[in-house]
């Protein structure tokens, strides 16, 4: 039958997509949750802790800061638990994971695709320090111990041996996840696109990629990078890249504007349980997305004409 086809089709593109991806992921999983347990993620906590001032906060808020960059979400917040923060400092916090985590795995995935590590990584750290700055200056509230609901803490590590079994175990886990999520994705992709609605898709989506000066072609990786986050919606777009010959803007475009605003279901709920606002963030953050990506579509359009070509991503 003909949708079994389809289905073949799509499984073997997303099983592809998974394997290019997880070579990615796993080694970073690996080699960061075993430097979790060294001296390493201290040194770095010293080394940031001095900034921490400008942004209204003690030196210990490092440690959830770091700990979100290198690993993820899930452990900052578990550092988060174990310090006495007040609720603005726990939303200053939140707001610069939000803009800046998982730094190592998420640029690693966007050179893969195309884009400079320096764009990817630069714009996100850049935000998360320009939005923790304005918050500490403009909201004079907040100064009240945060309570937090009841989240599962990680269970404690000891010895080398289950050291390196955990890491593998997440990077594993972490592998399986992104398979589990890209192979169905791509199936679906795939059927939507044999059966033209791909194309429908787009053109309900044109007034805003119009909007955000990119082709109807990056509606998808939209979708898949603002609910599933820049690992999913990657690998969405590097099935775009080598069949809809997307341009060297709209990736750079696409991604600027999910490296501000990705996976906003779960990186906004995630927080619901530290008792902070949760709304501030996703609307700081699809906001800044707009305009940012707005802006830097306006630029790159003068830049374009006055070179009098078009430059194209090559594969």
């Amino acid at each position: 039958m003909d949708w079994l086809g389809t289905i073949k089709r799509g499984f073997f593109v997303g099983l592809e997509t998974a394997w290019s991806l997880g070579k990615i992921i796993f080694p970073v999983t690996l080699i960061v949750g075993v430097l979790q347990y060294t001296v390493v993620i201290e040194w770095l906590v010293k080394l940031v802790s001095p900034l921490m001032k400008l942004f209204g906060l003690s030196g210990e808020a490092a440690i959830p800061l770091v700990l979100g960059n290198v690993l993820n979400l899930y452990a900052a917040i578990g550092a988060i638990l174990s310090l006495d923060l007040t609720v603005k400092e726990v939303f200053i916090i939140a707001m610069m994971l939000s803009f800046c985590h998982s730094l190592l795995v998420e640029t690693s995935i966007a050179k893969k695709v195309g884009v400079s590590i320096w764009v990817a990584g630069g714009i996100r750290m850049l935000l998360a320090a320009f939005s923790a700055w304005v918050i500490h200056l403009v909201w004079r509230g907040g100064n009240e111990r945060a309570t937090y609901g009841l989240i599962p803490q990680s269970e404690e590590v000891t010895g080398w041996l289950e050291i390196a079994w955990n890491a593998i175990e997440h990077a594993s886990i972490g592998v399986f996840q992104l398979a589990a999520i890209v192979i169905p994705l791509m199936i679906g992709i795939q059927w939507l696109r044999e059966k033209q609605w791909l194309a429908a898709f787009s053109r309900w989506m044109r007034p805003f990629t119009r909007m955000l000066g990119m082709n109807e072609n990056t509606s998808t990786t939209f979708a898949a990078g603002i609910l599933f986050g820049i690992s999913f919606g990657a690998g969405v777009l590097l099935q775009a890249v080598k069949e809809d010959g997307v341009k060297k803007r709209d990736l750079y475009l696409v991604f600027i504007f999910l490296s501000t605003c990705h996976a906003v279901v779960e990186d906004t709920l995630i927080f619901v349980p530290l008792g902070i606002p949760v709304w501030p963030l996703l609307v700081i953050r699809l906001t800044l997305a707009i305009i940012l990506t707005m802006l830097v579509a306006s630029a790159w359009k003068r830049i374009t004409n006055s070179q009098g070509k078009e430059v194209r991503y090559e594969n």
